[in-house]
């Protein structure tokens, strides 16, 4: 059993400054100003021996139209009905507001337990508005200081008695359910003691899990291309905050989720517009942010909106994947409303080729987020190309390769002196890379190096991932020794 706490409360009282302190990292974005929260966001939270689930979610806002405050406030709902624990957050140096006594009126009604906690208590000047908490009816406040820690043993003790219930009303549950189980499904033995109506089939058995861990993909591109709408579609739930405004989605959040047996960490970021247009100081932290996410990713789903494939700030991120040395898929979204298909394949091909042509054969991948269309395609690409990025090759293999290629084309020889490549091993993988053994590496030309990748990545069918190629000059074996007489 996990048990879960929902941070619930009206916007800009410290629910991300206390998301972050009980997860240990800054995952969550925190500003001054408020309404930055607008997806929830869940992470793997622990107060000294506890260890929890916590839920980040936005403000919430007294909205009930077709609003983004509206569709905000129900996916704060969602998280407080999903929660096993709901803390209600007040800001004590502002006091209970109008709106606080709404929301505690409405957290009252629901069935899940609420623990009320009065942030920003540091100082005298928080003194009174936790006082004032009590007239919210929601039992005795905490007194608590995200951003300094202090009144973390009160909340470790509220926490710790509803855990220790929770966990006690499951194991009740759970005798009884197999009590129940036990009587209705009796199996009879034989009298050599055998099971005579259980099959044991060997999808019974399960195969280890791959070790490598699930795969982290993040899911990237401009503003409103479709990031959130194609996550939701694939995990089937409306998890993400979606709509017709550009720019909803702020933090980057990820989503544990099993494809065919296999895990994946879905990430979807906030989109990305040239930095010169960038002015406003949370969309700055949201791009550094999905930055960060990018980095950490294993495969990058660059998606593109049909009606404008590869503008520059696309080549742009798909430039920063690369360096970083991520495998990329680009994805063409909304491919159910475009009208010439071919010309527009034709141009991602033509960009690719003239603006990436470090990394031939990046996978291409056409599909609608909204309708579902191709999407199990999408995600078999992703594997395919995860598998490629995690290549590891044979060194004999290797150098088998590097010395039919030098016979056919030898390098350059520079001045007048031959650069011999003695020597090829793959140094590591994610992305593969290779470390050669040469005589003179710093005349070797960058062409000659690109020829050598190129051909690398031919002959061992590894299109569409970054390759790292390395000259490194042998040792003299006879280096530092004296000469005999």
């Amino acid at each position: 059993m996990t048990f879960t706490v929902a941070i619930v409360g009206r916007p800009n009282v410290g629910k991300s400054t206390l998301f972050n302190r009980l997860v240990g990292k800054r995952l969550a974005l925190v500003d001054d100003q408020p309404g930055v929260t607008r997806d929830r966001r869940e992470g793997d939270a622990y107060l000294f021996d506890c260890r929890f689930k916590i839920i980040d979610t936005a403000g919430l806002e007294e909205a009930f139209d077709g609003s983004l405050e509206a569709r905000m406030r129900r996916q704060t709902e969602r998280a407080v009905e999903e929660a096993d624990l709901v803390i209600m957050v007040i800001d004590a140096r502002v006091g209970v507001m109008p709106i606080d006594e709404h929301f505690a009126k409405y957290l009252r009604r629901g069935k899940t337990p609420i623990a009320l906690m009065a942030n920003k208590c540091e100082g005298k000047v928080g003194e009174v508005g936790l006082l004032e908490a009590y007239s919210l009816g929601l039992g005795e406040p905490i007194p608590f200081s995200a951003e300094h820690g202090l009144g973390s043993s009160d909340l470790y003790d509220v926490i710790k008695e509803h855990m220790t219930r929770a966990v006690e009303a499951s194991a009740s549950s759970e005798i009884f359910e197999t009590s129940e189980a036990n009587h209705e499904n009796e199996v009879e033995l034989d009298d050599q003691g055998d099971f005579d109506d259980v099959d044991l089939s060997e999808d019974d058995f399960e195969d280890d899990e791959d070790n490598r861990g699930p795969l982290q993909l993040a899911i990237v591109g401009r503003p409103n291309v479709g990031k959130s709408t194609l996550i939701n579609k694939l995990i089937d739930e409306d998890r993400l905050l979606t709509g017709p405004e550009a720019g909803i989605t702020r933090d980057a959040i990820s989503i544990e989720w099993e494809y065919r047996g296999k895990h994946l960490k879905l990430v979807d970021t906030a989109g990305l517009r040239r930095r010169s247009k960038i002015e406003d100081k949370v969309e700055k932290l949201s791009a550094s942010d999905t930055i960060r996410a990018l980095k950490y990713a294993q495969v990058v789903a660059l998606v593109l909106d049909a009606d404008g494939v590869l503008e520059k700030q696309d080549l742009t991120i798909a430039r920063t994947v690369i360096d970083e040395g991520r495998a990329l898929v680009i994805v063409v979204n909304k491919w159910d409303t475009c009208k010439d298909k071919d010309a527009v394949m034709q141009r991602v091909k033509d960009r690719l080729q003239t603006s990436l042509p470090q990394v031939k054969g990046i996978p291409v991948v056409t599909i609608s987020a909204l309708k579902g269309h191709k999407l199990n395609k999408m995600l078999d690409t992703v594997f395919d190309i995860y598998d490629v990025w995690n290549i590891r090759l044979p060194t004999a293999g290797l150098n088998r390769w590097l010395a039919e290629l030098i016979e056919r084309h030898p390098p350059p020889a520079p001045g007048g002196r031959r650069i011999k490549l003695k020597y090829i091993t793959q140094a590591r993988t994610r992305p593969p890379t290779f470390a050669i053994s040469c005589s003179l590496p710093e005349d070797l030309p960058a062409s000659y190096t690109r020829f050598l990748e190129n051909n690398l990545r031919e002959t061992f069918d590894m299109p569409g991932v970054p390759l790292r190629m390395h000259m490194k000059k042998g040792d003299n074996p006879y280096a530092g020794k004296k000469k005999k007489n």
